[in-house]
């Protein structure tokens, strides 16, 4: 394990229970709000994942791991992710936010021991989604939208589900238009975003 996870996960007894280890791990590291969203993303997971015959159990495991990196400043993200040897777009570069759910694969994978490819992937596009995703890739990145990490109601949950129970790619890309709707605004578009709308939508995001 590289030096920089192990000294995250020195002195924080986890127990392989992913349920238990989580919040524990991130309320250790000074992030009881992220351990409180994580929770609420893993049981709309789950339920979005029954509703949509995706496999539940799956869905809340990676509903409680895709956050995980919050342990890290948001500063330090493009630092630790070079670190360790993940890829950074310039988008990630400039915008080192984005860069979580990257390193949240990480440390789902090196400090929790997850070794299934699709909770990986899943975790691994959560925020921007990616092109030709698959349905656990949806079902985290809908439940992740409809129970977001801010306070209030999102402004875009009527139109996210209000068309779920129709598709889950018709609830992704209800907050893919939003997103669109206002990208004059958005510091960065992340290319997998932009190329998980145009092909949802089957329009360039500049139109």
């Amino acid at each position: 394990m590289h030096s920089v996870l192990r000294a995250l996960a020195d002195g924080v007894a986890l127990t392989g229970e992913i349920a238990h280890d989580v919040p524990r791990f991130l309320i250790c590291h000074g992030c009881p709000r992220t351990a409180e969203h994580v929770a609420r993303v893993a049981q709309e997971a789950a339920r979005v994942a029954e509703r949509s015959g995706e496999r539940p159990g799956a869905a809340a495991l990676a509903g409680w791991l895709h956050d995980v990196s919050a342990v890290f400043p948001a500063a330090d993200r493009a630092d630790v992710a070079h670190q360790l040897g993940v890829a950074v777009l310039p988008e990630e570069e400039s915008f080192p936010l984005i860069i979580h759910q990257k390193l949240s694969v990480v440390l789902a994978r090196e400090v929790f021991g997850i070794t299934d490819p699709t909770v990986l992937d899943a975790v691994g596009c959560h925020t921007t989604l990616r092109r030709d995703p698959t349905r656990l890739d949806l079902v985290l990145f809908v439940a992740d939208k409809i129970e977001w990490d801010q306070s209030g109601i999102p402004p875009y949950l009527d139109r996210v589900t209000g068309v779920l129970d129709h598709s889950l790619a018709d609830a992704a890309l209800a907050y893919l238009s939003w997103m669109h709707e206002r990208r004059g605004s958005l510091r960065v578009v992340h290319p997998w975003l932009r190329d998980a709308y145009e092909q949802l939508s089957g329009q360039s995001w500049g139109e």
